[in-house]
């Protein structure tokens, strides 16, 4: 049996001092890891229509993209701001080492879409209240937000109040 975690790295001090980063690459280098946390993470999902899964830039972006495949759902990323070619809504938020902004496309998502919203790590919750408030300008519905893991102690959750949160771990 595989256990996820120990495909997840801690890299002290990056971005910036005080900072650990959860770094996934090992997850997604190992092929058996990989296809666990692929299924892992569908099967987190309720069985309810979803049509837009929406992935943060840019660790988001790689089981995202699976998830909208295996759900029959379109994928929206969401990126830093300048990114996407199109017309763009923007939300600016706070992270625990200074403030960001990202960007969604204006015609990604249409009123009463179904939201499957995914990122690989809940820390402070701050990325994904933003991408939430991103989703709700464009008239879409969340379901869930799903992550690979969740660092607890940081209490993420509660900026998500209101929201499904699901996560395959816990650090």
């Amino acid at each position: 049996m595989i256990d996820l975690k120990e495909y997840i790295r801690d890299i002290e001090d990056f971005p910036k001092e005080g900072i650990t980063f959860k770094d996934i690459t090992p997850l997604l280098g190992n092929a058996s890891a990989f296809a666990k946390a692929a299924t892992a993470l569908l099967e987190l999902v309720p069985d309810v229509q979803i049509d837009k899964v929406v992935g943060i830039e840019a660790r988001g972006f790689f089981f995202g993209t699976l998830l909208a495949e295996k759900l029959g759902a379109g994928f929206v990323p969401v990126r830093k701001p300048k990114k996407l070619p199109h017309t763009t809504i923007a939300q600016t938020y706070e992270l625990e080492y200074g403030t960001d902004t990202l960007e969604m496309h204006v015609d990604a998502i249409s009123k009463g879409d179904k939201v499957l919203l995914h990122d690989d790590v809940l820390a402070t919750g701050g990325t994904a209240a933003a991408v939430i408030q991103l989703i709700e300008k464009a008239g879409g519905a969340i379901v869930q937000c799903n992550f690979l893991g969740e660092i607890a102690f940081l209490e993420g959750r509660k900026k998500l109040e209101g929201q499904e949160v699901k996560a395959l771990f816990q650090f």
